[in-house]
Parts: structure tokens; sequence; C-alpha cells
């Protein structure tokens, strides 16, 4: 399996130089985080990847809507791979409306509100969810084929590594343990 962080958001942006949050919910990806996308798509390529596993958080989105069309394998959006729930940036949007935004893509197992109504889960909770994504996954015939569009949280909680955007990360084992870094974007 493999782990995709989404592109450069505009929280990134802004956080990144400042340190602080800048209350923007559910950001989108900049020119940046777009062509990060591509070229992490590019190296997907030659992976046989043969579906994405995409967070329902914008920024991931539109990374697996551009890794997707790259190699034309479909797309499910599954919430255990969300972000952390620390900041203002994850807050989302409702299912009703990422349905009407992407319409060939599935939302209706969602919630409405399908983040955290608390803004503080624990490291042991991102854990967790984490290890409840993969025991699904890995009882999936094509676990091996697999990328997971999702975010720095999700991949720190379950790998305890830390990647840049776009970073891709090989999964091996079940409990996260066996993972290396296949990916760094160049700077665009």
């Amino acid at each position: 399996m493999l782990l995709l962080r989404h592109g450069q958001s505009e929280f990134n942006v802004v956080f990144g130089a400042t340190g602080r949050d800048p209350g923007i919910e559910d950001p989108k990806l900049t020119p940046l985080g777009v062509d990060q996308a591509k070229a992490a798509a590019e190296a997907l390529a030659g992976h046989d990847v043969r579906r994405i596993v995409t967070s329902p958080y914008t920024r991931a989105l539109q990374t697996a809507e551009i890794v997707a069309e790259r190699i034309g394998v479909p797309v499910t959006v599954e919430a255990l791979v969300r972000e952390h729930c620390h900041f203002v940036c994850d807050v989302g949007t409702s299912a009703r409306e990422l349905g009407s935004l992407w319409p060939a893509w599935s939302f209706d197992h969602l919630d409405e509100q399908w983040w955290p109504h608390e803004r503080n889960e624990s490291d042991e909770q991102v854990r967790a969810r984490g290890l409840a994504f993969t025991e699904k996954a890995f009882l999936e015939d094509d676990w091996r084929h697999v990328a997971v569009v999702c975010h720095w949280g999700f991949i720190r909680g379950l790998t305890g590594l830390r990647v840049q955007n776009c970073s891709i990360v090989r999964v091996t084992s079940q409990d996260g343990s066996a993972a290396d870094l296949v990916h760094t974007p160049d700077a665009c």
C-alpha cells in the first residue's frame, strides 16, 4: 500500500511561514500543490496502482482527482484516513456538498459531518484510526496496489514518519511499522 500526502494547501503556505493557524476551513490546493500532485501522479504511474482511497478533505480530493486522471483508476472516499484534527483546516465540507463537487464519486456512506466535532484528537486516537483502516484494507486482495491520499498526521500516526506534501510512503505491514519513503517531491 502506498500513502500519498496531499499537495500543498492554502493552510500549508501560511502555517509553514508563520507557525500560526490561518483559520482556513477545508483549504484547497495551491498552484504549487497542483504541480506536486501532478509529479506524484507521474511517480505513482510506475507502481501498478489499481485504485485510490482518499480522505474527504478538499486538498486530498483534489490530489486524488489529479492522480486518478493520470493513472486511470477508480477512487473511493474513506474518512478513516483524514487529518488529525487540530487546526481550523481540519473542519471539513459536508458530505452533501462534496457530492455536488465530485458527482462521480460516492459520499453517501459518510455522515453529513464526517470530521470530529472536537479539535484535539490525540496521537493515540490517530494511531487507532490508522490501524482500523489498515486492518480493513489488508483484508482486500489488492491492498498492495492501493494508493491512499491522506495527511501528515495520519501518516505520522500510522508509520512514525514526518513527510512533506506529496511524499509517497510504502507500507508493507498492517501495523505501519514496515514503511519506507519512496518519493519526495522536487521543488516545483
